[in-house]
């Protein structure tokens, strides 16, 4: 390989790898914007209360500030069940349309505009990075055009997942909204991961590779599904915490988690499954990889995650449900999926090599 297109590599996988990083940031903001009550601290969006810098005392809002943008979200959620009744989803158009949670409005609270203000700033970053990234894929359509196509796929991730922001702040934090902005948070950082592991394939040399049972990758597989799971009964017991916090006013956080369904038993509960299928996992990964390979090294970050992941939960739910905890618990589970995506890629090679050595 020539010490141009090389180059043009290691340019694109530095871009890359930081907006992942940057992903991540944001995922961790957005954990302290909902863990800090701030997701409708601007109640517009793109703008936030009709400016591009938001105010800092309410005396800068008109009186019937409320009023104001409530019909405005009121406005804009009507084109948004409109559509969905024109692609068929009738009865989620109708559910939004009879949600009257959607109706209440926040009054002005600068703390809270200020901090769901900066989540959007490294949103903003968020898309111009990847538009870096996408720039600096370019160069790469000769040796990879996936790695391109990828990018700009990416791209446009990017802004459906803002267009979806802006629906979660219309609907005033919709719990199935939340969710879904999530989800897609997690398969934006799966794509990446994916162009940033093509981009080192091209590079990579065959002697790094070595085989592996195929039953390593099968147990991890099964891990990352369980684990997509447990992502999604804990934002249905975020949900249930946001409805437990909301009624008892913010209070009494040491009573929310007594007041939690079924739901959270099971979240609790599937953690010790996610424990056990990882061990498993690791063991083998320690019996059948190479000392200080990829796999085994990735394999220690990842075992010690989850370890990291079981223990802020407990922290959540013996020590009234700490603040500053719960973004880091979400930024924990994210990064879990993130490195079970990069070892199952890697995995993948290198079983592919032992089947094409048969």
């Amino acid at each position: 390989m020539d010490p141009i297109t090389e180059n043009n590599i290691n340019s694109f996988r530095r871009a890359s790898l930081i907006t992942v990083i940057a992903v991540y940031f944001l995922i961790l903001v957005g954990g302290i914007v909902r863990s800090t009550g701030s997701g409708m601290g601007c109640p517009d969006w793109p703008k936030c209360f009709g400016s591009v810098v938001p105010p800092t005392s309410v005396d800068q809002l008109p009186d019937d500030y409320q009023e104001i943008y409530l019909q405005k979200r009121i406005a804009k959620n009507e084109r948004f069940v409109a559509t969905l009744e024109k692609l068929g989803f009738d009865d989620l158009a109708y559910q939004i349309a009879n949600d009257k949670s959607i109706l209440i409005e926040e009054e002005f609270n600068p703390v809270k505009t200020w901090i769901e203000y900066l989540n959007r700033l490294v949103g903003v970053a968020i898309g111009l990075l990847i538009i870096w990234t996408v720039w600096k894929s370019f160069p790469l359509w000769k040796v990879d055009p996936w790695i391109p196509i990828l990018s700009i796929a990416s791209l446009f991730l990017v802004l459906f997942q803002g267009w979806i922001g802006s629906l979660v702040v219309s609907t005033n934090l919709l719990h199935w909204m939340i969710t879904f902005h999530m989800i897609l948070a997690l398969l934006q950082v799966g794509l990446l991961l994916y162009i940033i592991h093509r981009a080192v394939n091209l590079i990579r040399k065959k002697a790094d590779l070595f085989e592996v049972p195929s039953k390593l990758r099968w147990v991890l597989i099964i891990g990352l599904i369980l684990m997509l799971v447990q992502v999604v009964l804990g934002t249905q017991v975020r949900e249930e915490l946001d409805q437990i916090a909301f009624s008892l006013g913010n209070l009494l956080r040491d009573e929310w988690i007594s007041k939690t369904g079924i739901v959270f038993l099971i979240h609790r509960s599937f953690s010790l499954v996610l424990l056990g299928i990882h061990l498993l996992y690791f063991f083998w990964a320690f019996k059948y990889t190479r000392r200080k390979s990829q796999i085994n090294l990735w394999s220690q970050v990842l075992i010690g995650l989850i370890i990291l992941e079981i223990a802020s939960g407990i922290g959540l739910s013996y020590f009234g449900i700490p603040a500053f905890l719960q973004p880091v618990h979400l930024l924990l589970g994210s990064l879990i999926v993130g490195v079970q995506f990069i070892l199952l890629m890697q995995l993948r090679d290198h079983v592919e090599l032992k089947l094409n050595t048969n």
